[in-house]
């Protein structure tokens, strides 16, 4: 199983980079042939909103805060009992703990966002 999970992976490697450099030689050769529209390098750049990126110091602040929040709640569980232990082969414990504590970052980040608008 894990042989083929390899093999796949680096054929896909290597199609996105053929797939890459075929692109950029294709557009190099419409450019020098002065057919800008079917580049698509000359159209208007979509307008943003500027709520999207208003705090990304918050988002990211609060990620890397509930990311040490689940650290040290590991590292409690695994000072306290031997729950931890027990699931270290796997570490799914671990990684759970890590990955909720994560998400509950950016949900109190969507909350603080959805707050302000209104």
């Amino acid at each position: 199983m894990n042989e083929i999970l390899i093999t796949a992976v680096v054929f896909f490697a290597l199609y996105n980079v053929i797939k890459l450099i075929s692109d950029h030689l294709l557009r190099r050769k419409l450019i020098k042939a002065e057919q800008y529209e079917r580049v698509g390098i000359l159209e208007a750049p979509k307008p943003t909103s500027d709520e999207v990126n208003k705090y990304p110091s918050l988002k990211w602040g609060l990620v890397a805060f509930m990311a040490g929040v689940g650290f040290i709640i590991i590292e409690i569980l695994r000072a306290e009992t031997d729950l931890i232990d027990k699931y270290s082969r796997n570490a799914t414990l671990p990684i759970g703990i890590i990955l909720v504590s994560v998400s509950l970052g950016f949900l109190i980040y969507f909350f603080i966002m959805n707050g302000k608008r209104k």
